[in-house]
């Protein structure tokens, strides 16, 4: 069936997109162009087969668009364009919020044993899937963040990453230099990682660790993130016990030698 000539099919597209048929989206044009119309009339003005009329009417109802008079025949009335486009973008957010909560059961639901005994190590590349990524873990956290992350990357990436961690949770940081005021709500550390090559270093070859960060997230998600000046960055990140035991161990010596140090 082809639309009416004056109706774009632009139009109809916008309405497909906000979860209309077809023929739902030429019946509330046509009822939009009335006043307490039969279905009869409907059918006349939207060109919508006689059959498919009164299903079609009976839909946009549910969907708040039409409203239905009590008499014989009945007549129905288009709701305003305003009104009627916030009802359906409603109904879009509600079902997107049920579908959400359902999808997000599921994935909670599933079961690592399925797995067998591998552990999952998962490679990502890009900084912004790292981000991503990174982030997700903050948000998750409970009780505690961990890193042991060089200046450069805490201070470009990192730090406005933690923005939305709450203030019960407890962020340690170690990192290899800190200019200025330390942020209250963190403990911060310093260390003396690559102070040696960085005197060193060739001339124009940058830092292996310049731009690399080790992360831990209450103790089950973990993240190792490892970039250079001129390269792409990657990172590993898993959930399987092998890989946040090494993290953790590694955290800890780390730790241990800074506290030894004094610093």
């Amino acid at each position: 069936m082809k639309a009416p000539r004056d109706i774009s099919n632009d139009l109809l597209e916008s309405l497909r997109s906000l979860g209309l048929t077809k023929y739902e989206a030429l019946v509330y044009i046509g009822l939009l162009r009335m006043t307490g119309a039969t279905a009869t009339e409907v059918h006349e003005t939207s060109e919508v087969p006689r059959a498919s009329v009164y299903p079609v009417l009976d839909r946009l109802v549910q969907k708040e668009l039409v409203s239905v008079s009590h008499t014989t025949p009945k007549r129905f009335d288009a709701i305003p364009p305003g009104q009627g486009i916030e009802n359906l973008m409603r109904r879009i957010e509600n079902d997107a919020e049920s579908a959400r909560t359902a999808l997000d059961r599921l994935y909670r639901e599933k079961r690592p044993e399925a797995r067998g005994s591998q552990e999952l190590i998962w490679t990502i590349y890009g900084e912004e899937n790292i981000r991503a990524r990174l982030a997700g873990m903050f948000l998750s956290a409970e009780r505690r963040v961990e890193m042991l992350v060089a200046q450069n990357l805490l201070r470009e990436h990192v730090l406005a990453l933690l923005e939305p961690v709450p203030d019960s949770v407890r962020v340690d940081i170690v990192t290899d230099t800190w200019k200025g005021e330390q942020p209250s709500r963190f403990r911060v550390r310093t260390h003396p990682l690559g102070a040696y090559p960085e005197t060193h270093a060739p001339p124009g070859k940058g830092l292996r660790h310049e731009s690399s960060g080790v992360f831990l997230v209450d103790d089950a998600r973990a993240l190792v993130w490892m970039g250079s000046s001129g390269e792409q960055p990657s990172a590993l990140y898993s959930e399987s016990a092998g890989l946040v035991q090494f993290v953790r161990r590694y955290l800890n010596s780390v730790t241990e030698w800074v506290a030894a140090a004094g610093q």
